[in-house]
């Protein structure tokens, strides 16, 4: 019985040596978004091998906030799948994830694999050994509202899943508020209002309006941020400018602003 329980120990002291030392590795290997000023704050991009969050604080910034997390996965995968877990209340709220609109993004379909979860309880099942398979580039766990299975335990599991297999998590909340999470930065996205222009340049270059308000290693901030399509990255335009940081580890209230044309993205006013 000694014997059994001083291998158990070994194995475990083991596993957090290996996890401990991705870590410290991982925080050298980051995906840079393209926006200058934004890579600046995160010395140098998202960090691989760790959890992403994204927020939308109310249901007509889904779209905004599904935009966003594509970008930010699709730099995170660099080239390989990505894995699209999506809570089916969601679809029926929003709309389906359609690949002909992930395409138009410049996201590669054929590289892009969409589960169909019939709960957030089963959504984070999926999620959690997904994250074991190495072979993936990223995974996009997207969940509606406040999902209790989604704890600080829960987080804590993630994380060291998204360390030891160095796959990228990006976690997509709409309609839910920030909470207490191992996450290594946390993002609140609406909608930017897109500049002037002629009626047949209407329709231009997503255009969002980015708040960090979790960065685990540096400063927060705030972007309007352009997602170029053909380079799959972000630009900063015209209309970018830093604000002062938010609370890292509070809830953030947005207040809701009626807004009726938006690039790239669809959205009814209030």
């Amino acid at each position: 019985m000694a014997g059994a329980r001083m291998d158990t120990l070994t194995r475990l002291r083991g596993s957090i040596e290996r996890i401990e030392a991705h870590a410290g590795s991982a925080r050298l290997d980051r995906a840079a978004l393209g926006h200058a000023a934004a890579d600046a704050v995160l010395q140098g991009g998202l960090v691989h091998g760790a959890l992403h969050e994204v927020f939308a604080l109310e249901t007509r910034q889904a779209g905004a906030a599904t935009g966003f997390a594509a970008g930010i996965a699709a730099r995170l995968a660099r080239g390989r799948p990505l894995l699209w877990i999506r809570q089916d209340f969601g679809a029926r709220e929003v709309g389906a994830l359609a690949m002909t609109g992930l395409a138009e993004l410049g996201l590669d379909p054929r590289r892009i694999v969409l589960v169909q979860a019939a709960d957030a309880g089963m959504a984070l099942r999926v999620g959690a050994d997904a994250l074991a398979c190495d072979a993936l580039g990223a995974v996009v766990l997207d969940l509606w509202g406040e999902a209790r299975a989604f704890d600080p335990v829960a987080s804590r599991r993630y994380t060291l899943a998204a360390q030891t297999s160095g796959v990228g998590c990006v976690m997509l909340r709409t309609s839910a508020l920030p909470a207490v999470s191992t996450a290594e930065t946390r993002w609140v996205v609406q909608a930017a209002r897109s500049p002037k222009a002629a009626p047949w340049e209407a329709w231009g270059a997503p255009l969002l309006d980015t708040q960090l308000v979790r960065n685990r290693h540096g400063l927060t901030g705030r972007w309007i941020m352009e997602w170029k399509c053909d380079e799959c990255l972000f630009r900063e335009t015209a209309h970018s400018q830093p604000v002062a940081a938010a609370p890292a580890d509070r809830p953030h209230q947005a207040p809701a602003r009626p807004q009726r044309r938006i690039v790239g993205f669809r959205q009814r006013s209030a």
